[in-house]
């Protein structure tokens, strides 16, 4: 993902959910509608995530220092994880006390003209920031679903903003339904059920987020298809012969550390081996240029060892071919 596709999708969702969040707090003081006061701390709280992503994204420009060595590229990872925070805390938690409280001391709706037109103003606006996620991700989605893109991408940002705002969209589209059926039936109750589902609703959203977000702090490998690019241009024939085993490791969105042991001939000299080991390297950042960081260890590859211990060029992490 490019980091200004993440930023034009993250800045169109700020500047939507800002709009919507005031809006919606009118309707809200104007008809007492909880559907909107939730509705309207939701788009508060999904407009603090948008900073919360955008500051990520400074925070991890910053330039490796001698404590952290492989750059702060992580902090993206840090700020995703904290908007799922938010957004089941702040969002979530909050609408499903509001529905609680609304379901158990109902009222009817006032000036209900407020909450119906604020509604339909915000799924406009939420429409439009909707579309600006999926155009940026599909830059660079390929063939990749959306579930697996969601699952996959390294960069944070996107899947994000996209959730967020599908979360959004039903979010709005529960409300309008809540008033509609309190307006038509005189039942305040049906206010307070749209509330709770928009709790529900972004509850399940901040679960996935974090689920996501934490596998990316753990550290995530490169994708297959880079894998196997790695693989192919660290060997050359001649001095490198084969990947004994490899490992592969995302420092941030947009950088990459490898670290392999590579099988050379038993008789290359050290200037050889160093030559070959420098030409692997630049071949591997030809091929993927998101590999910064490369540690290659040479050694001499045994079947032996080999048999005794597995495959170590088809097993990840087994044992050294010497």
């Amino acid at each position: 993902m490019s980091a200004s596709g993440g930023t034009k999708a993250i800045v169109a969702a700020l500047a939507a959910n800002l709009a919507i969040a005031v809006a919606k707090f009118v309707a809200f003081l104007f008809s007492g509608s909880s559907s909107m006061l939730a509705e309207s701390v939701h788009s508060l709280a999904d407009s603090g995530n948008q900073g919360l992503l955008l500051l990520g994204g400074k925070k991890a420009q910053r330039e490796a220092t001698p404590q952290h060595p492989f750059g702060y590229g992580r902090e993206r990872y840090i700020y995703a994880f904290l908007v799922s925070i938010v957004l089941f805390s702040v969002g979530g938690m909050f609408a499903i006390y509001e529905g609680y409280e609304k379901i158990k001391h109902p009222h009817e709706i006032e000036a209900w003209y407020w909450p119906v037109g604020v509604l339909v103003f915000a799924i406009i606006a939420e429409t439009f920031s909707f579309r600006t996620a999926i155009v940026e991700s599909n830059r660079t989605r390929g063939n990749l679903s959306w579930k697996n893109f969601i699952r996959r991408a390294k960069a944070p940002e996107l899947p994000v903003v996209l959730l967020e705002d599908l979360g959004a969209l039903v979010g709005l589209i529960l409300a309008l339904v809540g008033v509609s059926l309190a307006v038509v039936t005189g039942e305040g109750v049906w206010d307070g059920i749209g509330t709770l589902c928009i709790g529900v609703l972004l509850i399940v959203i901040a679960i996935i987020l974090a689920a996501e977000t934490k596998s990316l702090l753990l550290g995530e490998s490169a994708g297959t298809e880079d894998v196997e690019k790695i693989k192919t241009a660290l060997v050359d024939g001649e001095t490198v012969t084969r990947v004994i085993h490899m490992r592969t490791l995302h420092l941030g969105p947009e950088e990459l550390l490898v670290a392999a042991k590579i099988a050379v001939q038993h008789d290359d000299t050290a200037g050889e081996i160093a030559h070959a080991i420098n030409a692997a390297e630049d071949r591997i950042r030809a091929a993927v240029p998101i590999a910064r960081v490369i540690y290659l260890e040479p050694d001499i590859y045994s079947e032996t060892a080999a048999a005794a211990g597995g495959n170590p060029a088809s097993t990840p992490g087994g044992p050294a071919g010497h």
